[in-house]
């Protein structure tokens, strides 16, 4: 296998988030032109709505620069977690199609709530835990508990 396919696979997902940023980046300038376009108009209709429209870049760029800092932070107590030997072990049972068996995520669960319960200012513990969510399914919970550990990770 040559070198540049073994870092295409070893990089996919970042280079898939530059892709993703480089066409957000793209549709936020462009919105930012047009809410610009309207803002010049004489009409205080096209006006509002430059207003309103500008409103739309300003959101999307400040969730790409929040997410962006989550995954970067993600990333770095990944790291440390490796470093450390206590990442969760990936060794649940999968479908033909490579999904985790959601009853496997979930019989697994109750011993990283149990390790939260146990410590709940350990930042390792949340990040455990967020990764048992997200076998399990739970997105949004997952999410929840990752933003926890980077603020104690952070403190």
């Amino acid at each position: 296998m040559t070198d540049t396919v073994q870092f295409l696979r070893k990089h996919r997902v970042k280079i898939g988030v530059a892709f993703v940023t480089v066409l957000l980046v793209f549709w936020l300038v462009v919105a930012l032109q047009r809410s610009v376009i309207l803002l010049t108009d004489p009409e205080p209709v096209a006006k509002a709505l430059g207003a309103a429209y500008l409103l739309l870049p300003l959101i999307g760029a400040w969730a790409l620069v929040r997410e962006l800092f989550f995954g970067a932070q993600t990333e770095r107590m990944a790291s440390v977690l490796h470093d450390e030997g206590g990442l969760p072990v990936d060794d649940l049972p999968r479908t033909p199609a490579g999904r985790i068996v959601r009853e496997a995520a979930d019989a697994q669960f109750p011993a990283y709530q149990a390790d939260v319960e146990a410590r709940p200012e350990d930042w390792r513990s949340w990040f455990r835990l967020s990764c048992a969510y997200d076998a399990a399914g739970d997105r949004t919970r997952a999410r929840r508990s990752m933003r926890h550990a980077a603020k104690l990770f952070r403190g």
